[in-house]
């Protein structure tokens, strides 16, 4: 790791600007999670159901991943929260590294994602900036949110290709009466930017969230809560 970067000054303008993306943000995941309809089946494994529809936010596709972990709620997020250091970058082959750029509050901070290459290395490495969200519900619920936002500290490198998340979520939801398991609901939207075929995009991440909750199905059974 490099010298650590000072946090720099926000403005209060800014700051607020974050706060009302969040806000939207929460609301959009939560809409997509209590809407039904439109949702095409792709794929389905022993871990997950995963859906389709194009996305309202660009011209490609959101995809829904719906699956049982038999874990508590604790101990998935415990694997799935974005942080630093986490065990995000342990188990997700998705994730390469993960840093924290600036905290904006307790629960919304800006944070730069790599992934690796992919697809028999045909979509090369990426990076991701986002404003993330972290978020509890009363029915115990706790869940991430994300979306592509610009930062002074974080602007295109030439080593990776800048790539965006639309309003993407992830949940972890108790299910009632069965503390030993977690329903896991995940929404990606994702403009890999550069010249992909649109038939590597598609076949990419239906078998790409199929992989995640194989990999998370494994992690958890490593996690002390």
């Amino acid at each position: 790791a490099g010298p650590r970067r000072a946090a720099p000054r926000r403005s209060p303008s800014l700051a607020m600007a974050y706060q009302e993306q969040v806000r939207s943000l929460a609301d959009t995941v939560q809409l997509y999670r209590k809407d039904p309809s439109g949702w095409r089946s792709c794929k389905r494994t022993n871990e997950v159901s995963i859906y389709w529809r194009p996305s309202t936010e660009f011209s490609g596709n959101i995809y829904k991943g719906d699956g049982i972990v038999f874990a508590t709620p604790e101990a998935v997020w415990e694997c799935l929260k974005p942080e630093a250091g986490g065990l995000r970058t342990k188990w997700d082959q998705n994730v390469k590294d993960f840093e924290l750029i600036e905290t904006i509050s307790d629960t919304i901070s800006i944070c730069r994602t790599i992934t690796p290459s992919a697809f028999m290395k045909i979509i090369s490495p990426r990076d991701f900036v986002d404003v993330v969200l972290i978020k509890q519900y009363e029915d115990g619920t706790i869940a991430s949110a994300a979306t592509n936002v610009e930062h002074a500290l974080c602007p295109p490198q030439p080593t990776y290709v800048r790539g965006f998340n639309y309003p993407c979520g992830c949940f972890c939801i108790p299910v009632p009466g069965e503390p030993g398991k977690t329903q896991v609901l995940t929404f990606f939207q994702t403009d890999l930017g550069g010249y992909l075929p649109q038939t590597v995009v598609d076949s990419f991440f239906p078998s790409s969230m199929a992989g995640f909750y194989s990999n998370l199905t494994k992690a958890v059974k490593t996690v002390k809560t």
